[in-house]
């Protein structure tokens, strides 16, 4: 590819479709732009209820709120749409663009599923009832309204999906720029199926009678692993458009990102695998998913991540005021999942560093993904967004989340343990307390950074820019 840089430069150029079908009166374009703003609104709202859960953890501040329960109720809001119901929207989003317009009924049942979901599980906290049940990869409100919700969204996920399938458009030439980014977008739909495919089985496998905390565990376990496949796709999908998008000249050809993509792809099907070979109860079940995510997520990344970093060290200078956003957001996803994924390696028992860890790694992922938005509002029919605020937003989020992730990281060091506020965090000397604060202050700056991005994003859909300052 280096060789030619103008197919680098064009690399995202066959994954949508005509710019007519996303026009504003299209079907298409309405669709895409319903999951750009499910996507949104769920940031916006876990934004509320993050600004409550760091300071339900920020040592002094805690004292002013009902610690305890509040957390954890926060903390599962906060997760379910920061994380499932912002990726299932961009997935969404991008699924939509890069498909074709075929079973429009069952795009558009996906869209409307998953927004009274959604809405369900924002409103649950709040109508009391339900005991919080934190479950690795989706945390839940084990109460009627909740549950509702989740199971509504759910549906909707898996309606996407099938019509993913179904209207997933060839790759074409997959030794060309174009065909290797639509085989990692198509990849994704197949993994995600997997996914759906898992929390199927598991809904049918594990036993009732298990206590509430260990039921919701492992039933999410192996989908939620499959998952992790999905949004590592997306995110692979997305740092080689956004370089390319950037002027970047990458080492790495068609024929290779292809063979990493596969690599991610053959990995997913350790989960049913695992359905197969084991009881899903078991802890041989539980090894399987953990050392399949690790090893074939890890070989894939590696490669990509090296050769985006090394593109844009010798990529085109461009004075377009669009790229900058887009170049820091890339640059920030880098910087976020790799130490998330150092953090990893680090993790000794079940303390603060496990949340440090895919609190890098699935920011990673967001700022990718918030990379793509800003790189697809003008395909949307909007304005792309430019100047100060669209460029430090991402920086801002990104600092603030590294932030963030380190006071997670050395207070981990103290023992101090996950999933746990206030007095339970027993924070015993300096060094503890200062860590816990300094995981609070970026988790101010991140939240400040989260809500810039609705914003921009705003401005640019109102068909406003951010300032030129």
């Amino acid at each position: 590819m280096s060789r030619a840089p103008d197919r680098v430069i064009a690399m995202g150029a066959g994954v949508d479709p005509d710019p007519t079908l996303l026009s504003r009166e299209s079907g298409l374009g309405r669709l895409a732009r319903g999951w750009l703003w499910l996507g949104l609104l769920a940031l916006a709202g876990s934004g509320v209820f993050a600004v409550l859960l760091v300071l339900s953890r920020t040592p002094q501040l805690n004292h002013w709120l009902p610690v305890a329960d509040f957390f954890r109720v926060a903390l599962i809001v906060h997760v379910d749409l920061s994380v499932l119901v912002w990726l299932v929207s961009l997935a969404g989003l991008l699924w939509s663009i890069g498909g074709s317009t075929l079973a429009p009924g069952l795009a558009w049942l996906a869209l409307g599923l998953c927004s009274a979901g959604t809405l369900l599980m924002a409103i649950a906290p709040f109508t009391g009832g339900g005991e919080p049940i934190m479950a690795n990869y989706i945390p839940v409100v084990d109460g009627p309204m909740f549950i509702a919700g989740l199971a509504v969204f759910g549906m909707g996920g898996a309606a996407l999906v099938l019509r993913g399938l179904i209207a997933t458009r060839p790759t074409g030439p997959v030794l060309s720029a174009e065909g290797a980014l639509r085989f990692g977008l198509n990849a994704s739909v197949v993994a995600a199926a997997v996914a759906v495919l898992s929390f199927g089985a598991s809904l049918l496998l594990v036993p009732r009678s298990l206590d509430v905390q260990t039921y919701y565990e492992i039933v999410y376990w192996g989908g939620g692993h499959a998952l992790q496949f999905v949004w590592t796709l997306l995110m692979l999908v997305g740092w080689l458009w956004l370089a390319s998008a950037s002027g970047a000249r990458l080492p790495l050809s068609p024929r290779l990102a292809v063979l990493m993509f596969a690599l991610a792809l053959v990995s997913v099907f350790a989960t049913p695998l695992a359905y197969l070979a084991t009881d899903v109860t078991s802890v041989e079940f539980r090894l399987i998913n953990t050392w399949a995510m690790r090893v074939g997520g890890g070989l894939a990344i590696l490669p990509i991540s090296l050769a985006v970093v090394i593109g844009l060290s010798r990529g085109r200078v461009t004075h377009d005021a669009a790229v900058p956003p887009l170049r820091a957001a890339l640059v920030a996803s880098i910087v976020l999942f790799g130490a998330g994924g150092l953090i990893g390696a680090l993790i000794n028992g079940s303390n603060v560093r496990i949340p440090a860890h895919y609190h890098g790694c699935i920011v990673g992922v967001t700022l990718a993904l918030m990379g793509l938005v800003y790189l697809l509002l003008p395909r949307l029919g909007y304005q792309a967004p430019v100047g100060r605020l669209a460029l430090w937003q991402p920086v801002l989020y990104g600092a603030g989340q590294l932030l963030h992730v380190v006071g997670l990281v050395w207070s981990g060091g103290y023992g101090v343990q996950r999933k746990v506020a206030g007095a339970e965090q027993v924070l015993r000397s300096t060094p503890e307390v200062v860590g816990m604060g300094l995981m609070g202050l970026g988790g101010l700056i991140a939240i400040i950074g989260g809500l810039l991005f609705v914003i921009v994003v705003g401005r640019s859909i109102r068909g406003r820019t951010a300032p030129r300052e």
